[in-house]
């Protein structure tokens, strides 16, 4: 692969969405070859699975079941979108991938990391991202910003109690001391602004090397 991989993670109301759609578009402008996508998501039949996942009426789903549908959205987006972008040298910006499996259903949901992973390993083939960006703000915050903004959609995993999203905001520090040449922690409660300019130093840092 001649591209490059990044991903961006964090909890609920971490800004991540927010700040990837800005990065592509400075990054584009300074004529870098860029794709934003998101997980699960980002191709037609993704899009289908995230439906079925985030749909608050399926709050019947078992956390198997969860786990196999992100797996299973993760690669036909992979195969799909990310891989054939890469393949042609580009940079692709991902609103999420494996981390968020990881936390929110290997061990917020009690399910274990290394069963979650072996279960993605299958689907992604060994593709990690070559870098991550975690947005880091205290769950509290996190969902104190989701309330208040009006436009955001409201899916399943807002309905979740404050432990579980605790849960995974612990499960990201875990990913960062597991992974630390991959990812990179930004402050998230700072200014979107002051977010922005750390995150877009990170990536110009890493592709310039």
């Amino acid at each position: 692969m001649n591209g490059h991989f990044i991903t961006f993670e964090g909890g609920e109301g971490a800004g991540k969405t927010s700040i990837l759609l800005s990065l592509s578009k400075r990054l584009s402008n300074l004529g870098y070859d860029v794709i934003a996508t998101r997980e699960p998501g980002g191709i037609e039949i993704a899009e289908q699975v995230r439906r079925i996942i985030l749909d608050p009426l399926n709050t019947e789903m078992e956390e198997r079941t969860e786990a196999l549908l992100y797996a299973a959205a993760r690669r036909q987006h992979l195969v799909e979108k990310v891989l054939p972008a890469l393949n042609q040298g580009k940079i692709v910006l991902c609103d999420r991938f494996i981390d968020s499996s990881l936390a929110y259903q290997g061990y917020a949901r009690g399910l274990g990391i290394d069963e979650v992973f072996a279960i993605n390993q299958f689907a992604i083939q060994d593709c990690m991202p070559n870098l991550t960006l975690f947005f880091d703000i205290e769950p509290k915050k996190g969902l104190e910003r989701i309330a208040a903004n009006k436009d955001r959609e409201r899916n399943r995993l807002d309905m979740e109690e404050i432990y579980f999203h605790e849960q995974v905001y612990k499960a990201y520090h875990i990913l960062v001391e597991r992974f630390p040449n991959r990812i990179q922690t930004i402050n998230a409660d700072q200014t979107i602004e002051s977010v922005e300019k750390d995150a877009i130093n990170r990536i110009v840092s890493y592709l310039s090397k």
